[in-house]
């Protein structure tokens, strides 16, 4: 499986980095950015690695996950997208190399699309799957549901849990959808990924 998919993530122009455990790769991470911006994309992975923490020892970290006050966040929203580098996970990615992201605010799949000299992006084992039609299965039907009933919305995803409804609820969080066909043409992107289960 990571035999097959990082060669092609390589053969589409990311570097590619593997790890064994979260914990070795957020000490790889913390010996590649230094005295950098940072920008964290909202992330149950990045947030199990504990890695804003560890990155805030030697760089101005921004991160607007958990911070309650709206006007607060959107201004840490800001600095996110404006930052050097910037973090986030995926909802899915496929073996044959696309990488997929579903958003509500649209913030964060805007970010790892241009604007910042680095985007790390960081996948679990358990967001790997064949293709690209099962890579969008589980964003859609697995991530998606996981992430709503996450911030408690009331969306028939949510509520149910099982599949996603193509709901027309105010409060759906699946508002934007960015495919990574290949790396962008501008800056540098590394897939980082890992051997363990991270995130949603």
């Amino acid at each position: 499986m990571y035999k097959i998919l990082i060669e092609n993530l390589k053969n589409l122009g990311y570097k590619v980095s593997f790890f064994n455990t979260a914990n070795e790769a957020t000490d790889y991470l913390k010996s590649c950015v230094i005295e950098k911006t940072v920008g964290f994309g909202g992330s149950m992975t990045l947030t199990q690695m504990g890695l804003a923490e560890a990155l805030s020892e030697r760089n101005e970290v921004y991160r607007h996950q958990g911070v309650t006050d709206k006007e607060e966040s959107n201004k840490l929203r800001t600095k996110e997208n404006n930052a050097q580098v910037y973090f986030s996970s995926a909802n899915a990615v496929a073996q044959t190399g696309e990488i997929i992201n579903i958003d509500g605010l649209c913030n964060r799949i805007s970010s790892i699309f241009y604007g910042h000299e680095k985007v790390y992006l960081i996948i679990g084992k358990n967001k790997i799957e064949k293709d690209y039609e099962s890579a969008l299965y589980r964003a859609r039907n697995v991530a998606a549901p996981l992430n709503a009933k996450r911030l408690k919305v009331k969306t028939p995803c949510a509520v149910k849990g099982d599949k996603c409804y193509n709901c027309n609820c105010s409060e759906r969080i699946c508002r934007g959808l960015s495919v990574l066909w290949a790396k962008p043409m501008a800056g540098q992107y590394e897939i980082v990924i890992i051997d363990e289960n991270l995130g949603y």
